[in-house]
């Protein structure tokens, strides 16, 4: 099977297309793909508690503690205690913050617009439902379980 026959490839060259014009973008605001897509996940009246961020984005916390500092260094956020839960940090958006949010909105709203406008709807129905059940697939371990893993390395064995 040749790699542009596969999923996982075909997954992986889209975002990548998407994540460098996204960033070449951002770049003339001062910020990055990822400072965008947390930028969106803040909520900007009440913040965000800091550990509910990186699930939103499917991001470990060693690198959303990273961008956090990288966005605080620049003037976007804030950390505050959250007043019902003092152990508890949020993320808020400063001015500045708010201001790249909505650039960062209307970046992906220009891009998801494009798309609509060259893409049928059914067609774009199609593959939500085919991204969103092969989400639910890697979530429900339809794919990879300890048995799978087992034959996998039997069969790795075997091609050697």
């Amino acid at each position: 099977m040749k790699p542009e026959e596969t999923v996982d490839y075909n997954v992986k060259v889209c975002w990548h297309a998407i994540s460098r014009m996204y960033n070449t973008e951002a770049a003339q605001f001062d910020i990055t793909t990822s400072i965008g897509f947390v930028l969106l996940n803040i909520n900007p009246q009440e913040g965000t508690p800091a550990t509910k961020i990186a699930p939103l984005l499917g991001l470990e916390a060693r690198s959303l503690t990273r961008i956090l500092k990288s966005m605080e260094e620049k003037g976007l956020i804030c950390k505050k205690a959250d007043s019902q839960d003092k152990r508890s940090v949020r993320i808020m958006l400063t001015d500045k913050g708010l201001e790249k949010r909505e650039i960062s909105r209307q970046t992906v709203r220009h891009f998801n617009k494009k798309v609509q406008e060259k893409i049928p709807a059914k067609e774009l129905t199609t593959f939500f439902k085919v991204i969103s059940r092969i989400n639910r697939m890697i979530d429900n371990k339809e794919i990879y379980d300890s048995a799978n893993q087992k034959s996998l390395r039997e069969e790795a064995k075997i091609e050697r």
